[in-house]
């Protein structure tokens, strides 16, 4: 009996960078650092960055059999896009209660994910989680507009970034090492993927949909 596995690199890294890049861009707006006629040009960037990026990320999650990390990218590719286009089409500070709505349900709903996420790797689920309190506090503030909120917002925004790149350049020296280098808080199956025998490395994988077994 044979098992093919399909070698696919962790498409981890290029969505927290699409991450990173995504939050810095958005809290220097929230924040003050980048004037408010600019607005379109931020939403320029989250449409040709981190929307791209974790398009392509959500893609190979699938691919790499990942379906909490591929749900967790592909939404924030979505939320990311929404932002953009609706920076594009608003007058600057303009605040909009769809908007608002979308990001709470889905800071929720990442919220949720992370749980998932959390089961193998704690890092990428604080990430993700963070996400979810920033996406949840600038949707608050679309709805009743906040200088409070949109400050906090931005600043966990920043701390959002901090932690995905850190988490970027954490799982990149682990995939050219092919050891943990820096702490990434790896737990049960993810674990065993990386520290593991070839037995707990396939990890049941012949009785997983869409395997097949060939003799």
């Amino acid at each position: 009996m044979t098992i093919a596995l399909r070698p696919i690199g962790s498409p981890l890294t290029i969505g927290m960078s699409g991450l990173a890049v995504a939050s810095v861009v958005q809290s220097g707006l929230d924040l003050g650092w980048i004037a408010k006629d600019e607005t379109r040009n931020a939403g320029l960037i989250l449409i040709a960055v981190p929307f791209v990026l974790q398009v392509i990320a959500c893609v190979f999650a699938y691919l790499a059999r990942d379906g909490a990390l591929g749900a967790c990218v592909g939404l924030l590719a979505g939320t990311w896009l929404a932002m953009g286009l609706v920076h594009l089409v608003s007058p600057a500070q303009a605040h909009s209660g769809a908007l608002g709505l979308l990001l709470i349900s889905a800071g929720g709903l990442l919220a949720l994910s992370a749980s998932a996420v959390a089961l193998a790797k704690l890092l990428p689920a604080a990430v993700i989680a963070l996400s979810a309190l920033r996406f949840v506090l600038a949707g608050i503030d679309q709805l009743s507009p906040s200088s409070f909120l949109v400050h906090a917002a931005g600043i966990a925004g920043l701390v959002v970034a901090g932690f995905a790149a850190y988490t970027v350049l954490a799982f990149e020296l682990e995939g050219q090492q092919r050891r943990p280098v820096l702490p990434t808080f790896r737990r049960a199956r993810g674990r065993a993927a990386l520290q593991g025998g070839v037995a707990e490395k396939v990890d049941a994988a012949l009785s997983e949909a869409g395997l097949r077994r060939t003799t």
